[in-house]
């Protein structure tokens, strides 16, 4: 298909999706302080400068959006069908950097999860995502000893 935007249109188009505070990253942020985690955001001196940061469980945890961050098996997860050499290198390079990054945090002794796009996309889903986030966080808890918050 071919696109229906000028190339001016398409640019300012894509200038406008964000890279932080997207509607997944709220809907899973509230749902985690309600289940009693508190954390930072976006920390720069972290790899990544990763979503949430959980500093009392050391975790961290990316909100990827699945178009961007090729979520396997993700109806989301498309491949434009122009410019379709561009896209795969762009995909390429962002799930190489992906796994460069979680390397790098593990390395430094951090959890790391991803929370998709589709997993938070609205309130229900963000709240079964939160629990599994919490889950997997809490793992670290119970491996170094550390408190843990109770979830429900």
């Amino acid at each position: 298909m071919v696109d229906t935007l000028s190339p001016a249109e398409r640019s300012a188009r894509m200038a406008r999706i964000r890279s932080g505070n997207t509607m997944p990253e709220l809907f899973l942020r509230k749902e985690l302080h309600r289940l009693g985690f508190r954390y930072r955001l976006h920390k720069r001196n972290l790899p990544g400068k990763p979503d949430l940061v959980f500093p009392r469980y050391k975790a961290v945890v990316f909100v990827h959006g699945c178009f961007w961050h090729r979520h396997g098996g993700c109806k989301i997860a498309t491949t434009p069908k122009s410019n379709t050499e561009f896209w795969v290198n762009k995909f390429e390079r962002n799930t190489s950097r992906d796994a460069r990054v979680a390397k790098e945090l593990r390395a430094l002794g951090w959890k790391v999860v991803v929370a998709w796009e589709c997993e938070a996309n609205n309130q229900r889903r963000a709240e079964q995502t939160a629990r599994r986030v919490a889950r997997e966080i809490t793992k670290v808890a119970k491996s170094s000893g550390r408190n843990q918050v109770g979830l429900s």
